[in-house]
């Protein structure tokens, strides 16, 4: 039987030892500011049921969702009548037989696939709440540093397996959270060294467009669409809006929300006028207002914030507040995102509880930060000393040694064998390991140790305890 070449699944990654240094680097900072401004942690499973996934993120959401086949004859609940009615349906629609088959498939995948990898962190943070409701303290805020899954196309800044790192409160309609959340962006991004801008909407803001542009009724499919804008630009905007079955009046009255000029007060002021007549949107006004006065009367510490109106976010369960946050200066995709879902738990049978959570992209944090040259700072926290091994009653000598040094929080390691010494040298400075903890016989018989400074071949001799004091 032929050996094949392993690898691993596209849109996914192995991380070596450097490289976790560094992500480790960016999950701490991440958690140390989610403790600090009280965002205790939580974790769910990495599945769920696929009732509780699906039609949370809209039809391109749903789409993204990764199943899990039914383990066993996972075929066995499906009858052939069921088969049968799902081709008949797709039959006759001038659709390949591929493209049929596709679609049958999809049509009894609720048969055959009862659970589904997460595809955010949100969507089971709302089932979590749910399930507890009457064991928790409201506000309840909490975080959630965990892998996600999106049958995404993979490319850079896209994967189909990723960690987001969340921080989210429910329980509150108050705007102030709005508020401590962009200090939270502000926080992480300064001590990350990242310079952002954090981009706010509201999609109060976006349901009043959608009124006074006569497409109420339509404005989940106006979101989608405009969600689209970094990618197809305006005018594929307004091309896939046309597609869509907008009417050219409807369009017309989009189109000045594309232009906006000036400051955020200046945009504002804009919208008040154009968004006069609309009582949804006037509201959706109000509260950016508020969050503004707040952020600036406070100050940031290193972002920027400013008002986009083209910002939509395309996932259905937000209601208010809704944000993003790009790189300044640097053409790459957003890096955090997040927004106010008013009734998520709704869904699940809990009405009336209003949230309001943000996400860090930590694979984009990551891929930012190495293309800036940010992690030349980053302390790598490598073996301090690589204890000598000589065999022998030396050997015995070197573990003893090691067990002190680590006792005394001192990264220690010890060489397997009595190899050559030039061997285990190599090995200290292939893994950047500063020091070499030497017990020969003599050293042994005079209580004594030898420590080699890898980087200036300096060596010293002296007892154990000074050797401790000196590293």
């Amino acid at each position: 039987m032929s050996q094949s070449t392993p690898s691993i699944p596209q849109g996914t990654r192995d991380f070596g030892p450097e490289i976790m240094v560094r992500r480790n680097y960016i999950f701490d900072t991440i958690r140390q500011a989610f403790q600090l401004f009280g965002y205790p942690p939580l974790e769910t499973p990495a599945m769920e049921k696929t009732e509780t996934l699906t039609g949370k993120y809209g039809d391109e959401g749903d789409k993204l969702i990764f199943r899990i086949l039914d383990s066993g004859d996972y075929l066995g609940p499906v009858d052939a009548q069921t088969l049968n009615a799902a081709a008949e349906k797709n039959a006759g629609q001038g659709k390949s037989t591929t493209t049929q088959n596709a679609d049958a498939l999809r049509a009894i995948t609720k048969e055959i696939s009862s659970r589904a990898l997460r595809y955010d962190l949100t969507v089971p943070f709302a089932r979590y709440v749910v399930m507890n409701h009457n064991k928790l303290t409201y506000p309840f805020k909490r975080s959630q540093i965990q892998t996600v899954w999106r049958a995404d196309r993979p490319q850079k800044g896209r994967y189909r397996e990723f960690y987001q790192c969340d921080a989210d409160v429910v329980g509150s309609d108050s705007l102030l959270y709005e508020v401590e959340l962009v200090q939270l962006f502000d926080h992480v991004l300064t001590q990350l060294q990242i310079p952002s801008v954090i981009k706010i909407n509201n999609r109060k803001i976006l349901a009043g467009i959608a009124d006074i542009a006569g497409i109420g009724d339509r404005m989940m499919e106006m979101t989608i669409t405009i969600d689209k804008l970094d990618k197809i630009g305006v005018d594929g905007v307004m091309k896939e809006l046309r597609e869509r079955g907008m009417s050219e009046d409807a369009i017309s009255i989009l189109q000045p929300f594309f232009d906006l000029q000036g400051s955020t007060k200046d945009k504002l002021t804009q919208l008040r006028t154009i968004l006069q007549s609309s009582e949804v949107g006037m509201k959706g006004l109000d509260e950016l207002q508020t969050v503004f006065d707040h952020v600036d009367r406070l100050g940031l510490r290193s972002a920027e914030i400013e008002l986009d109106v083209t910002l939509a976010r395309g996932l259905n369960y937000y209601t208010g507040a809704i944000f993003e946050v790009k790189v300044k200066g640097l053409q790459f995709g957003s890096i955090c995102g997040g927004g106010r879902y008013d009734d998520l738990t709704g869904i699940f049978g809990l009405p009336g509880v209003s949230g309001v959570g943000i996400s860090f992209g930590a694979d984009r944090l990551y891929d930012v930060m190495l293309d800036m040259g940010l992690f030349d700072q980053v302390q790598v926290q490598n073996t301090q000393v690589l204890v000598a091994n000589f065999g022998g009653p030396e050997e015995q000598a070197a573990m003893e040694a090691v067990q002190a040094l680590r006792r005394a929080g001192i990264r220690t390691e010890m060489y397997p064998d009595a190899s050559k010494m030039k061997k285990q040298f190599k090995y200290a400075d292939d893994k950047s390991i500063a020091h070499v903890l030497i017990i020969g016989e003599e050293e042994r018989q005079q209580g004594k140790v030898q420590l080699k400074n890898m980087s200036t071949g300096a060596q010293s001799i002296c007892t154990l305890e000074e050797a401790i004091a000196q590293l």
